[in-house]
Formats: C-alpha cells, sequence, structure tokens
C-alpha cells in the first residue's frame, strides 16, 4: 500500500503528500477488525477510499489491496445477507470507481475480475473449513464408537466373569470352602483387572489433564495376542475348559491387528458365559499367507430356530463385526462344528512379518 509513496515519482504527476498517505493508511486500518464485523469494515474501506479519490490528489493504487481482503474475508466466514448484501455494494462501488479513476472499460474489467476471483476465493475456503470440520465430526464420532466397543467388552467381560463365579461361591462355601475362596479370589482379581483397563480408558479421554498428584495419565499399550494365554484362565476361573492353540507360521503382527484379536476373542468368550451354557470352548488361531483367522466354538446350546443365536445380536456380535470391518476382514458366527454349539470365525487380512516362535 506505502509503494507509490516510497518510489520516486515522475514529475508529471501528482506529488506524494502526508495526507494522500494517511487516507491511505486509514483505509488499511479497519482490517484490524475485519474477522468480528467485516461488513462494517467493508463500509469503512469504501469510505475511505471515495474520500482519497474525491478529496485527494495523490498517487494511485496499481491494485485495490484492502478491497480484496475484506472481500475474501466476507466469502470465506460472513453469514450469507453478508455477503449478498456485499456483491450489491461491489456491483455498485466497482463502477463507481473507475469512472471517478479513468473511466476506461479495460480498468472495468480488471477490476470486476479481481474482485470476483476474491469472492470465489473466499467461498472455496469456506468449503475446505466445512469439509474439515465434517471430517473432524466423523473421526470424533469413530472414536467415541470405538471407545464405547471398548468399554463394553471391558465392563462386559469383566461382570459376566464375576456374576458366574460370584453364584457359584454360595455353593462352593458349603461343599468345598478351598473352591470358594479360589472363586472370590478370581472375582477381586477380575474386577482389578477391570479396573486397570477403565483406568487406562479414562487417561486417554482426559487427554493432555494430569492426575491427582500432577503426573500425566497412564498410557499403557492396548491389549495384544501375548495377553491371550492370561485371558484364557481368567475364564476358566468360571468354570469354563477353554483350550487355546495356534496354527501355521505364528508371526508378530501388527498393534492394531493384535489388539483387535484380543477383544475378539475376550467378546466371543464372554457370550459363551452369559449366554450360551457350554461346558467347554476352544480359541485357535491360524496363521495363513495374508491372512489371520479367529476361531472360537463352544459345546453350549447353539443358535435356536426362530430365535436369536446364543449371545445376540446386541452389542457383542455387531462389534465383533465392526472390528473385522474395521481392518478389511470378515467375521461370520452361526452353528458350530457339526451343528453343535456355537462358532465365531474371524478372518483378518495382515502384512506379511517376521514368523516367531511359537
Amino acid at each position: 500500500m506505502t509503494m507509490p509513496f516510497v518510489v520516486p515519482r515522475a514529475p508529471e504527476l501528482p506529488p506524494a503528500t502526508w495526507t494522500a498517505y494517511g487516507l491511505t493508511t486509514l483505509t488499511v486500518l479497519p482490517l484490524v477488525w475485519r474477522r468480528r464485523a467485516p461488513l462494517a469494515v467493508l463500509l469503512a474501506i469504501l469510505a475511505t477510499s471515495t474520500l482519497y479519490e474525491l478529496a485527494v490528489e495523490g498517487p494511485g493504487q496499481p491494485l485495490p489491496y484492502t478491497g480484496l481482503v475484506i472481500v475474501h474475508t466476507i466469502a470465506a466466514l460472513a453469514p450469507p445477507w453478508q455477503r449478498r448484501a456485499t456483491v450489491l455494494l461491489l456491483v455498485v462501488a466497482v463502477p463507481v470507481s473507475v469512472w471517478l479513476n479513468t473511466g476506461s472499460a479495460r480498468e472495468l474489467t480488471f477490476s470486476l475480475f479481481v474482485f470476483a476471483a476474491a469472492y470465489v476465493f473466499g467461498r472455496l475456503t469456506d468449503a475446505r473449513q466445512r469439509a474439515h470440520r465434517v471430517e473432524a465430526e466423523r473421526a470424533a464420532a469413530r472414536e467415541r464408537a470405538r471407545i464405547a466397543r471398548e468399554m463394553h467388552d471391558i465392563l462386559s467381560h469383566a461382570v459376566s466373569l464375576m456374576v458366574v463365579q460370584a453364584e457359584a461361591g454360595p455353593v462352593a462355601v458349603r461343599a468345598a470352602p478351598e473352591r470358594a475362596e479360589a472363586a472370590f479370589d478370581a472375582i477381586s482379581a477380575t474386577g482389578r483387572d477391570a479396573m486397570d483397563q477403565l483406568r487406562r480408558m479414562l487417561g486417554v479421554l482426559r487427554d493432555g489433564t494430569e492426575g491427582a498428584e500432577g503426573a500425566p495419565p497412564p498410557r499403557e499399550p492396548q491389549p495384544d495376542l501375548g495377553g491371550l494365554p492370561a485371558l484364557v484362565d481368567r475364564v476358566r476361573t468360571s468354570g469354563l475348559d477353554v483350550t487355546y492353540d495356534t496354527t501355521g507360521g505364528v508371526r508378530a503382527l501388527p498393534a492394531a491387528v493384535g489388539a483387535t484379536v484380543h477383544r475378539i476373542v475376550q467378546e466371543a468368550l464372554t457370550n459363551v458365559v452369559k449366554h450360551a451354557g457350554a461346558r467347554t470352548a476352544a480359541v485357535r488361531l491360524a496363521y495363513e499367507d495374508g491372512v489371520v483367522e479367529v476361531v472360537v466354538t463352544d459345546d453350549g446350546r447353539g443358535p435356536r430356530r426362530g430365535a436369536r443365536p446364543a449371545g445376540g445380536e446386541g452389542h457383542g456380535l455387531v462389534g465383533i463385526r465392526e472390528r473385522a470391518a474395521a481392518h478389511g476382514g470378515t467375521a461370520v458366527t452361526g452353528p458350530g462344528p457339526d451343528g453343535r454349539g456355537f462358532e465365531v470365525r474371524v478372518e483378518l487380512p495382515v502384512r506379511t512379518t517376521t514368523r516367531v516362535a511359537t
């Protein structure tokens, strides 16, 4: 904006006076408030620019910089009625400004073009920002759904085991006191494990906050394949005889896939404990080229005709399907081998990684 005032000027051109420089500065200062009151700033710029053209014989500007800035701001941030008012003002103000300056068709065409370009780029900026907000909201919704699945898995698994063990406790007290003591120990251990997992989950939700003693919230890895033996052992304390084995070339899985496998097995075993009335269950992981298959079967009631399968189509089986789909995999549930019991079969695609010892 100051360039016409500081460069050498030809003798035939109007002089650069302090009055002209001051009025030019007044067309710039209102831009400080362009985000708070864009339409008022546009009117102030139009007023000072018109005063400059009518009252001062000073150097002209090669481009209406302040006008372009405020038009872009209005197009990007202002509500629709302000945008419409701006377009109407420009339709009137631009031809008047050109008439006061040179009155040439070339300048009129150029001015209309640059103001239209500023407005279009402002609308594109608004569209891009709205797309970013929509994507952020979708990401937040996906994260809320993921956290809901995690909390459902943690609570459903822990509470189911604790209920089964608590129901068996009074019978064991009368028949075998040592078994009752083991059942109560298992209830305590299951509750503590659930509390630890919930504390980690809530620590993630309190992102950026500190704990009671000024320490950051706990951040521990998600459960993975290494936790499956301990998971199976906890389920065994409920009285369900569970076996766990692997086939194929056992290899390390990506962290996200390992956590998904752990949660799928956890939810499937929880459904067995809660709904199947089974005596035995089997967990098998089959490693194939580019795929890991998770199979959980039981010898319980299985799906009944005309009714939902054991475990229902509630959050549990839906969560298993969603977890599989999130990795591009598939989940199939239905009767077990030979039509007995119930089976959960999930296939997850994985990248080829280094094999590890079984």
